[in-house]
């Protein structure tokens, strides 16, 4: 398999739930079932030794993502493929399950209060069988240095610790198994932004010495832009815009996209004009025919009302792919922009 070849695959990934009243409430009332499409046709491709970033408002479905990666969620429809298989498959036998790992957004929730730290990182080495006795304990010993912490840490429990050294303890559990594939679901976003630039670095430094490979969910912006090699663009359970990096902060296509950016603060303070997004989020149980963004999109036209776009690649920046009619048509003003 060659290095560019993706290690994880989304194909019309879509995973619903049944928010239903009980069937008595829904009788008296005369009401059907109720569904919530939290991802709703998803489809991307992570190469190894690379980072994908997934980005969005709340509820727009990256968590969710997130967890159908790691199969702690089943698709409803679709597939998510590990090394050109079937995750559900991959993850019965032991030897790929140890290969993917998750680093959880709350440091303070996703480690048990009781255990000590080295049984919290020597638990998934036990769980795989990797090592035992005096073996584990050097294992955890070298974990725990490698992510910026001292083998004596070990010993003590996590309330003793800052929320971004929580945040190492639960990196260096995620690497107690060797995985080569870790699902980062918002791994900063409980931190102090000083020590979020710590943790982002200590990442980078994890992937380039280990080859890892990234799927990192978040809604920060500025976080994306520095770890990122490709970043989806999602809202309400769909990816919008799929580009490099430096492309979707450069040259943003989809008005979600472009609206999102116009969020970002002006340090230069240029008192440029800004076209914020208007509107609120429709309910993802019942949301708006054809392009779900159409009520609060300026471009939206009666074919974005009615038809619901694919994710092409965009005119202009065939490396960007796109669910937009309004760039599909040249409607969106790129051309203009570009020659200004």
């Amino acid at each position: 398999m060659s290095e560019a070849s993706p290690i994880f695959e989304a194909r019309d990934l879509s995973r619903h739930f049944d928010v239903s009243k009980p069937a008595l409430q829904r009788l008296l009332a005369r009401e059907g079932r109720r569904t919530l499409k939290a991802v709703d046709g998803v489809s991307f491709a992570v190469p190894r030794g690379t980072t994908m970033s997934l980005v969005g408002e709340s509820g727009c479905g990256k968590s969710t993502v997130a967890r159908l990666a790691v199969g702690l969620y089943e698709p409803s429809d679709g597939q998510a493929l590990f090394e050109g298989q079937d995750l559900a498959a991959a993850r019965k036998s032991v030897s790929q399950r140890r290969r993917m790992g998750m680093i959880f957004q709350d440091p303070y929730a996703s480690l048990n209060p009781r255990w000590r730290v080295a049984d919290i990182i020597g638990e998934p080495i036990r769980a795989f069988g990797l090592a035992t006795g005096a073996a584990l304990k050097e294992k955890v010993g070298s974990l725990l240095r490698q992510v910026g912490l001292s083998p004596a840490d070990g010993g003590r429990f996590p309330h003793e610790f800052s929320g971004g050294q929580r945040q190492r303890i639960s990196i260096a559990r995620a690497l107690s198994s060797n995985p080569e594939f870790l699902v980062c679901d918002e791994p900063t976003s409980a931190l102090d932004v000083s020590v979020q630039a710590q943790i982002l670095n200590l990442m980078k430094q994890l992937q380039r010495e280990l080859g890892l490979t990234y799927l990192f969910i978040s809604h920060n912006l500025a976080v994306v832009r520095q770890v990122s090699d490709r970043v989806g663009v999602m809202y309400l359970g769909r990816i919008v815009e799929d580009a490099p990096a430096e492309t979707l902060f450069t040259a943003p296509r989809h008005p979600y996209t472009r609206a999102l950016m116009e969020a970002i603060p002006d340090l230069d303070m240029a008192g440029r004009e800004r076209q914020p997004v208007g509107g609120e989020v429709p309910s993802p149980i019942s949301p708006p025919s054809g392009c779900t963004f159409n009520p609060r999109c300026p471009l939206a036209n009666d074919r974005c009302r009615a038809e619901r776009p694919a994710l092409i690649a965009a005119r202009g920046t065939p490396e960007t792919r796109v669910a937009c009619h309004a760039v599909e048509e040249g409607r969106d003003g790129f051309e203009a922009r570009a020659a200004a």
